[in-house]
């Protein structure tokens, strides 16, 4: 019986051992694939101008993203412009819809962008061990006629209602050419707590030796919702960084 304990103890440590290199390997052929890392952690900030549609109309999208975790996030309606995320790297803000009016975003979402904004910026999996996050291989798995390595990813916990909670999410990888093909999640708040979101990556194009998703479909338990179309994309762009900071009241 000791001896069976001890086969079990020592094939479980090496599982765990197999999966994590598995997980090394397809991560580091998934950054080199992309540019590799040396390009990658030169980029300090990057321009990206999309489209999405909502009733048969195109609503353009813009997004500004830095290093340290700046981010601006905007659309423009009927000629006026509404940011849904600016953050400043202290200040999270957006746009109320109703009146139109710059807002402070609550406390917890502005820590929660405090927590992981940079560590999200080009890719999580960038230097992960170093922003604390961790990985785990899950085997492969089918999406959309796809085969594909998932990955599960571990990034700091947010705060929900006052709590820390994990911060969990799911990477599928096909398994030919190493990049992400979709990314799930679960909704933890709201009317859909609980629901899967899925967020498809397709058309993967090159800007100056980086690729780039062209397409994103985001999903809601396999049911297909907005898709957004990207245009152009610039890396390292001249940025006037007063655009990520809250303003009272400058859209009236």
């Amino acid at each position: 019986m000791k001896k069976n304990l001890l086969l079990s103890i020592v094939t479980l440590l090496i599982a765990g051992i197999v999966s994590a290199q598995t997980a090394d390997e397809i991560i580091n052929k998934y950054l080199e694939n992309i540019g590799g890392k040396d390009k990658l952690e030169n980029i300090n900030a990057i321009h990206i101008q999309a489209s999405t549609k909502a009733q048969g109309v195109e609503i353009p999208i813009e997004i500004y993203m830095t290093k340290e975790g700046k981010q601006l996030i905007a659309t423009e309606i009927q000629g006026k412009k509404i940011v849904q995320i600016g953050f400043d790297g202290t200040t999270a803000w957006h746009t109320n819809f109703m009146n139109m009016k710059n807002e402070k975003m609550d406390q917890e979402s502005n820590e929660n962008l405090k927590r992981n904004s940079a560590g999200e910026f080009i890719s999580p999996f960038l230097n992960y061990k170093e922003k604390g996050y961790k990985v785990e291989y899950m085997g492969k798995e089918e999406v959309e006629g796809t085969e594909t390595y998932k990955i599960k990813l571990t990034q700091k916990p947010e705060i929900k209602d006052g709590k820390e909670v994990k911060n969990e999410s799911y990477y599928y990888f096909d398994t030919e050419n190493y990049v992400p093909v979709m990314v799930e999640s679960v909704i933890d708040e709201g009317p859909m707590k609980g629901a899967k979101i899925q967020e498809i990556f397709s058309d993967y194009q090159e800007v100056d030796g980086v690729y780039f998703p062209f397409s994103m479909m985001t999903k809601f338990n396999g049911q297909s919702g907005q898709e957004v179309k990207v245009s152009k994309i610039e890396i390292n762009p001249d940025i006037d960084n007063s655009i990520f900071e809250f303003k009272e009241n400058s859209n009236k």
